[in-house]
């Protein structure tokens, strides 16, 4: 898409939502969504403030520093050159003179922080211009985390090395026990870290290996000189994520359980099912209403997803959002499946990803996640990738 196009896109935007424009922001990095968009790399070093802004009508103006007029040279648009504090202010009220509505990478009462990447201060300047700033978040993710080709099938290859790499564990645990060896839920994490380095692909954080308590720590991190030794009979939940090694690989995210035995307990079993049945109640969502042409919003899917728990008397054990978006980070900037850590009112997009994973952690006893990622068609279909865990495993 070239820059032509895309501020057209943009302004098909604008006028479907009636916004009389968008003004992108940005200080010394604070506002890494707006870089993205306009395709600043993260290495460019800007220390002055400038803007964007994309009228819904006519031609784009840009707003530099005069020792930094260079940052926006390869875009489209006319430029105003600012030195002083008062001229910029000048050029942004004269910029925006004549607006009622602009959009900026911003959320009310920060509904949903991960938008909210404009200062107040900032904000109070941009509204002293009379003007109503409305959030950018309806569409800002259709420049920040829709996959094309190339990148989708990063995010495939991904998911298939962890859904293989995932059994490869329960293999070597039920190795080491039936040998007698002895093995930690440190050395299962290092044992899968190892695995994504080996075979070209790279990781945020560490995966994660929990057994039975530490696995109702939704973020246990194993640690080498506390890593809890692993027993015949302890639960076991492994989470773990990577991407390839390329520039612009989308990841993969996943996360198992299975019990270290030859029968799993019927308390086990019952928070398995529950787990497994809210997140096919999401994922059957997502596809009716994608299949059906409807928008579908984070929050939806999280509302249904968490019915099913509540409805089962779990509700309070359920301590984190259904999923996330999923992108060149693994927490993508997009739409989360999320209505209880925050309101995500962003619809779902084609060509987006994002996580399912709902869970259930019961304090001092074991918790439950399962994990498989989501990709949605333009030909509204449904891709459910990293495989789905249907039965709660037993490694004997």
């Amino acid at each position: 898409m070239t820059w032509k196009q895309k501020i057209e896109d943009v302004q098909r935007h604008l006028t479907a939502a009636k916004i009389d424009g968008w003004l992108l922001y940005d200080f010394s990095g604070l506002n890494p969504l707006a870089r993205e968009f306009l395709k600043i790399p993260s290495s460019q070093l800007t220390t002055r403030r400038f803007f964007y802004w994309i009228p819904a009508m006519g031609e784009p103006v840009q707003i530099v520093h005069q020792i930094e007029q260079q940052v926006l040279a390869s875009l489209p648009g006319s430029k105003k050159v600012y030195l002083k504090w008062q001229e910029l202010e000048t050029a942004l009220a004269k910029t925006l003179n004549g607006c009622k509505t602009i959009a900026m990478e911003y959320s009310p009462r920060n509904a949903i922080p991960y938008l909210s990447k404009v200062d107040g201060g900032m904000i109070d300047l941009v509204r002293s211009f009379n003007v109503e700033i409305v959030s950018s978040g309806t569409f800002l993710q259709y420049y920040t985390c829709v996959l094309n080709d190339e990148q989708l099938q990063s995010h495939l290859d991904a998911c298939e090395f962890l859904d293989k790499t995932a059994e490869k564990t329960w293999d070597m645990i039920a190795d080491f026990l039936q040998k007698g060896k002895s093995i930690t839920e440190y050395g299962v994490s290092q044992f899968i870290a190892n695995e994504i380095a080996a075979n070209g692909f790279m990781q945020e954080a560490r995966p994660i290996c929990a057994v039975n308590a530490h696995a109702a720590d939704p973020h246990f991190e194993p640690r080498k000189e506390e890593g809890a030794l692993i027993k015949r009979g302890d639960f076991i939940l492994i989470d773990l994520w990577c991407k390839k090694q390329t520039p612009r690989a989308v990841y993969g995210d996943i996360t198992r359980v299975a019990v270290a035995d030859a029968f799993a307990k019927s308390k086990q079993e019952e928070i398995f099912k529950l787990v497994r049945n809210a997140q096919k109640a999401a994922t059957d969502y997502i596809s009716e209403r994608w299949s059906a042409h409807e928008e579908i919003k984070g929050y939806e899917v999280d509302k249904v997803c968490r019915q099913v728990i509540e409805e089962a008397g779990y509700g309070e054990f359920f301590v984190h959002r259904t999923g996330h978006n999923i992108y060149t980070k693994d927490h993508g900037p997009g739409a989360h499946i999320d209505s209880l850590e925050t309101q995500d009112f962003r619809p779902l997009i084609p060509r987006s990803c994002f996580s399912i994973e709902p869970g259930i952690y019961l304090p001092g006893e074991f918790g439950i996640r399962l994990e498989h990622d989501v990709y949605l068609s333009p030909d509204h279909t449904v891709l459910i990738t990293g495989g789905i865990q249907e039965t709660l495993l037993t490694l004997f």
